[in-house]
């Protein structure tokens, strides 16, 4: 599996490469690209870079020392969807969690409610 700084360099290059086909990206463009917080050096994108290659995620036609020419293959394309879907699946049951809450909530509530009444 992909750490974040690898699933968030494969999220720009899938950006850049929209077309399918190879396209010549620049290293600065892809560091620039990044958050503030996880940007990093030439060569730790050169390590990620050839990961994701190794994963099959991208293909690199060449590399140079400032750009590489590459695209990405379908296994990186459906990683980055499945990571997708993956947030949104997190975030339905948050919302299904927290309404099941509340509904436990309230039903304790009638419950005790409806107790007292039948005491009274």
């Amino acid at each position: 599996m992909l750490d974040l700084k690898s699933k968030l360099v494969l999220k720009i290059l899938q950006k850049e490469c929209k077309s399918g086909g190879y396209k010549i990206v620049e290293k600065a463009d892809i560091i620039s690209s990044l958050p503030t917080k996880y940007r990093m050096e030439d060569e730790a994108l050169d390590h990620i870079i050839t990961f994701l290659e190794r994963s099959e995620c991208i293909h690199i036609k060449y590399d140079d020392e400032k750009v590489y020419c590459l695209c990405i293959l379908p296994i990186g394309n459906q990683l980055a969807e499945n990571e997708l879907k993956e947030k949104k699946e997190h975030k339905f049951s948050i919302i299904k969690y927290v309404l099941f809450f509340f509904l436990l909530l309230i039903g304790s509530f009638l419950g005790s409610l409806l107790a007292k009444f039948i005491n009274f």
